[in-house]
């Protein structure tokens, strides 16, 4: 939408990634890490496939330019690797549902809260003179740090989760805890994936689907982070 140049837009969204997992407490790891499968049933070989699996999918993602959900390929990924490690009894079912329901629902929820957001914006801009562009360029400096903390809280504490799992399967803990390097450490990589620039992807979303105004991309930033931060709480 031109509201900013697009490195500087890395670099504050850089920022805001690394900040979100540092802010934000450890809920989604917490389900991530031992409501999906039962430690206790699977091995070092089964969280290695998962992980695996999910870092080839986000690979091949990332060199061709798709959207695609590191959720999505890590759950699965878990699923894969505990059924073919024990069997159907290393998943608890309970956790899988409530996972899975989330990651199918949360496409619609986007697609329910952009459209009721932007129709609302419409509505509060009615009769505005395009001088409005500005102020809706501004909100998004706003927006899209919200939307990047977010992001980050929610996907980082993934990693978290799976971290916390393998050390104890590998008995490095006694039992499942979130520990404070961990923390800092997917910050880290999450705030440095993001400075790396993922340039395809960037041009897939801004450019590809239809031509972004500055009113689209601040109703899409406000309704995203708040489905995000919503799944989060």
């Amino acid at each position: 939408s031109r509201a900013v140049g697009p490195r500087r837009a890395l670099a504050m969204t850089a920022i805001a990634e690394f900040a979100g997992p540092l802010l934000f407490g450890v809920a989604v790891a917490v389900t991530m890490g031992s409501g999906l499968v039962d430690l206790t049933l699977v091995n070092t070989a089964a969280i290695l496939s998962a992980v695996s699996a999910a870092i080839i999918w986000s690979l091949f993602t990332f060199y061709t330019g798709l959207p695609s959900s590191t959720s999505h390929a890590l759950v699965g990924g878990l699923v894969g690797g505990a059924l073919a490690s024990t069997g159907p009894s290393a998943l608890h079912w309970t956790g899988l549902a409530k996972v899975a329901i989330a990651l199918f629902l949360s496409p619609f929820l986007g697609m329910i809260f952009g459209y009721l957001t932007l129709k609302t914006l419409y509505y509060l801009a009615r009769g505005a003179t395009p001088s409005v562009n500005t102020l809706f360029k501004r909100l998004q400096l706003v927006t899209a740090v919200i939307l990047a903390l977010s992001h980050s809280t929610n996907d980082a504490q993934k990693a978290m989760g799976v971290i916390a799992m393998s050390m104890v399967v590998t008995g490095y803990t006694v039992q499942f805890q979130i520990s404070w390097w961990v923390i800092v450490l997917c910050a880290f990589a999450i705030g440095l994936g993001t400075a790396v620039g993922g340039w395809r992807l960037i041009k897939t979303f801004g450019a590809k689907f239809y031509k972004i105004r500055p009113v689209h991309a601040f109703g899409a930033q406000l309704s995203s982070a708040a489905v995000i931060l919503g799944a989060g709480l």
